[in-house]
Formats: C-alpha cells, structure tokens, sequence
C-alpha cells in the first residue's frame, strides 16, 4: 500500500508532533511574568493543535499498516521566554519542510488522502510559525 519510507516519514512526523505538543505544554505552564501571561493560552491551543496532528496521523499511519510510535523527538523547554520561542519558530519551520516533503512523498505515490491531510496540517503549522514570529517582534 505505501512504501516503507512513507510509513518512515509519518512516524517522524507522529515523534514531531508528540514532541511539540509536550513542549508547548510545559512552556505554557512554566511561563513567568505579564510576557509569559500574554502568550501562555496561545501555547496550549497550539499544543492541543499539534496533539490533534498527532493523532491523525497515527490513525493515518495505522491505516496504511505501520504501527505509530510513542518516542517523541527531543523535548525542549528553554530557560527565557525569547529563547522558547525562538526555538519553537525554528520547530515550525522544520515541521514546515517536512509536511511539504510528505506532499511531494504522497503525490508522487499517488496517496491523494495522505497529500490532502498534509496539506491541512501543513496550513496550521504555517499558522503557528507566522505567531512565533509575531510574538518574537514583541520579545
């Protein structure tokens, strides 16, 4: 049904997803001060988003006969609020060049399902880069 380096690739994005979501989460709890307050119920919204990518893409991953892993990538929280979301940018940007990679990877395979919910999530994780940046002109 799809190749192995497809079912490879959304295994990464599922580690991707999972790590994101716990970072967000612990940075929106562990957030400090009046900056820390005006962004922290952005991070968990965004954090529940990523969740949600998680989970279909391991429904999506399952289906296609892999089985999902539960290893996020590295978790990292980050000790200034700047140096957070810096960091969470730079995430949103490689989950960007991943999601198109997997468009590519889906089209070329003719997956018209998995290129079309790439292509939605890819939308949200251009969202969430277009925040980071925003917030870090405010930092």
């Amino acid at each position: 049904m799809a190749s192995k380096e497809m079912l490879d690739m959304l295994n990464k994005a599922i580690a991707r997803e999972l790590q994101v979501t716990i970072q967000y989460m612990w940075q929106h709890v562990m957030w400090k001060g009046v900056k820390g307050f005006s962004v922290k119920d952005e991070l968990k919204s965004i954090g529940i988003t990523e969740m949600k990518h998680a989970e279909e893409i391991a429904e999506r991953l399952t289906y296609l006969g892999g089985t999902p892993t539960t290893k996020p990538e590295p978790i990292f929280v980050g000790g200034t609020l700047k140096e957070m979301i810096e960091h969470d940018k730079k995430d949103e940007e490689g989950a960007i060049q991943m999601y198109k990679d997997l468009i590519k990877m889906a089209d070329k395979e003719g997956d018209e399902v998995t290129k079309r919910m790439f292509q939605k999530i890819l939308a949200d994780e251009e969202e969430h880069h277009d925040t980071f940046s925003g917030l870090l002109e405010e930092i």
